[in-house]
């Protein structure tokens, strides 16, 4: 029998027998997947700081997200295509979670933005640069965050991120 679980990060709804490793959508563990009628949109009293916080976490997401469209449109074979398209609309659900913070519309995002190189490798090392760009400050906006749920955001974006880091690592290996 089906159950439907949602995200307590990015607040997109599975529907399965048994809750899946990951969210399918944003990357975030399991741990998040709640029974759908436990699920509470984030409304949060923002901090001036966490406002900001978030701004710029927006706009890392879709910087990055522009960035990945770019290296899907310019990969060769299934499986960098692959890679490059779901890391795009993970960091794109990324950037939809944070509106839900903010209580703004969710960004348009240009799928063919040329942001990236021509080559495999190159791509791969500017995403592991990203990468840890973006885990670099949402850990330093998890410490700054006063607002519980917040924080849970930029902590589970901190691991999200480190699982497309080791990806990255793997591939230039």
């Amino acid at each position: 029998m089906l159950k439907v679980f949602r995200c307590w990060i990015c607040g997109e709804t599975y529907l399965g027998e048994e809750k899946p490793t990951d969210c399918p959508y944003c990357g975030a563990d399991k741990e998040f997947l709640k029974p759908g009628e436990e699920y509470e949109l984030p409304d949060v009293e923002l901090s001036e700081r966490s406002k900001k916080n978030l701004e710029d976490a927006l706009e890392l997401e879709v910087d990055n997200a522009t960035f990945y469209y770019c290296a899907y449109n310019k990969a060769e074979g299934p499986r960098a295509e692959g890679m490059f398209k779901r890391l795009a609309k993970v960091e794109a659900e990324h950037a939809e979670a944070i509106c839900l913070f903010l209580d703004i519309d969710e960004p348009d995002i240009d799928k063919h933005l040329e942001k990236c190189s021509e080559e495999f490798s190159e791509n791969v090392k500017d995403a592991h640069a990203r990468e840890t760009r973006a885990i670099n400050h949402y850990k330093k906006f998890a410490e700054e965050a006063e607002e519980p749920r917040v924080k849970e955001l930029f902590e589970a974006l901190v691991e999200i991120e480190s699982d497309h880091l080791e990806l990255h690592e793997s591939e230039m290996n």
